[in-house]
């Protein structure tokens, strides 16, 4: 998979975690959790990117940041936040 086919796949499947919610589901359960729950996992992430950046491995690292994008991706779906805002905001700081 490319990288947007990749995050276009994520977030549908956030999406479809927030409307449709199952049990086993471990993006329901933060959605269930609460907005508070998601930003303080953001942030938890946050702290574990760096501390692999600092003292880690590369694939440490990769790994700690794809958990801070994943955890990310679905604090800004619970705001209702599209992700294009985001790639809007990205394009206007790097024309």
């Amino acid at each position: 998979m490319n990288q947007s086919t990749v995050f276009d796949h994520l977030l549908s499947t956030i999406a479809e975690r927030k409307a449709n919610p199952t049990p086993e589901s471990y993006t329901a359960s933060l959605f269930a959790a609460g907005i508070g729950k998601i930003a303080q996992k953001v942030g938890e992430e946050g702290v574990e990117v760096v501390i692999a950046a600092l003292s880690q491995s590369d694939d440490r690292l990769v790994s700690e940041m794809a958990d801070l994008l994943y955890h990310s991706l679905v604090l800004l779906a619970a705001r209702d936040v599209p992700f294009a805002d985001v790639e809007a905001e990205l394009a206007r700081r790097f024309r």
